[in-house]
């Protein structure tokens, strides 16, 4: 952990306890899980996490959780030791707090009580449906449409790229309510049932994910969040909540690839001599762990405000996750460069990294859009 003024003694004691479970329970997991049955190495990292009261940080005190409210500096220092270890098991950890925190700032105390304490417990996973094969960074495209009828809505469309799903039992979805282009769309808590079929999909780097099909899908009124109409404006809350931690994750998978290529370029020898005594490679590692330092600062300022009480940290947050993404990917191919050959061989824990970056840069807001994003705020 980077020794910065955004943290307190006690954000010491957590980087380390993830650190060492993640050293004990994850690291060994992680090369079974990118090549095994992914969905169940998602939930035996649940469990895991579970086991380790870690999940207790997405949710607050009143339902299980560790703290009164979410602290995003615990989340970022959890995401980066996590995603250091296993890819895998930094999603399932982040996509059930994006399926936990719309719960916490619009839902019912019924849906609070119902659903927060089986996250903090890892009896029940949540995921985050919100994008569609027309809708991305654009939520105003969003076809699914629910209908209202009587004390239920009934809904219709298709969810894709939905991180957790196969795996979830509950999903904080985005439908339609009405073609208003500010309040058309509204949130629903959606259990995982047989009208909520779901087609898996195997990305470059495999993690729990997969298509949505929901046909005539009926939802008690009871489960919407909010008001009819909300739903952009609880998308964009959750979404800038977490964007900072998709920034911490990167800083985990640059951390473990400059660990990688230190112990490789001390014990790989090249003309009689180990490669950690070549001008060029020290270069490099000097400007792999300058960046990731940097990066780190950024993710954890915008943290930081986020804590300290900011209501919204878009320009923050956006530069935070854009400058550690972008960064992370150029840590991560560098130090495959200085593993040679051996770095592009299935199963090495570089070669992994290489394939986990990569989405960090396009989920939760492509580089392109976080650009637009710190841009217009500084352009107005």
């Amino acid at each position: 952990m980077i020794d910065v003024p955004f943290f307190e003694p006690r954000h010491g004691e957590i980087a380390s306890s993830v650190e060492a479970f993640a050293a004990a329970e994850i690291r060994p997991q992680a090369e079974a899980a990118d090549v095994g049955d992914v969905n169940a190495a998602g939930r035996a990292f649940i469990a895991a996490l579970a086991k380790a009261s870690i999940l207790r940080r997405l949710v607050p005190r009143a339902h299980g959780g560790e703290a009164d409210t979410l602290e995003l500096r615990s989340i970022c220092l959890t995401r980066e030791q996590l995603a250091a270890a296993s890819g895998v098991a930094d999603s399932v950890f982040a996509v059930d707090g994006l399926g936990a925190y719309p719960i916490i700032i619009s839902g019912s105390q019924t849906l609070q009580r119902r659903y927060l304490p089986q996250v903090a417990e890892g009896t029940a996973i949540g995921a985050f449906a919100i994008t569609e094969p027309s809708a991305g960074s654009d939520l105003r495209g969003i076809q699914t449409r629910a209908t209202r009828d009587g004390d239920t809505y009934v809904i219709d469309g298709v969810k894709t790229f939905i991180s957790n799903a196969g795996i979830a039992d509950f999903y904080v979805l985005f439908a339609r309510t009405s073609d208003d282009d500010r309040r058309g769309l509204s949130a629903f808590v959606v259990d995982a049932d047989e009208s909520v079929a779901v087609q898996p999909m195997t990305l470059l780097a495999p993690h729990p994910i997969g298509e949505m099909t929901l046909t005539r899908c009926r939802v008690p009124a009871a489960n919407r969040l909010g008001a009819e109409g909300d739903g952009l404006k609880i998308a964009h809350a959750t979404l800038d909540f977490f964007r900072a931690s998709v920034g911490a994750a990167a800083c985990g998978f640059a951390a473990r690839a400059i660990e990688e290529a230190s112990e490789h370029v001390r014990n790989r020898k090249q003309f009689g001599a180990a490669l950690a005594e070549f001008q060029a490679t020290k270069f490099a590692v000097a400007e792999m762990v300058t960046t990731l330092d940097a990066a780190r600062l950024l993710v954890y300022r915008a943290a930081w405000m986020k804590d300290r009480g900011d209501a919204r940290i878009p320009r923050e947050s956006s530069m935070a996750k854009l400058f550690a993404t972008e960064a992370a990917q150029r840590i991560v191919d560098r130090s495959l460069q200085l593993h040679g050959g051996s770095g592009v061989v299935r199963g090495v824990a570089v070669e992994r990294l290489y394939r986990e970056v990569r989405a960090l840069r396009i989920y939760e807001g492509t580089s392109e859009i976080q650009r637009l994003v710190i841009a217009n705020h500084v352009l107005g």
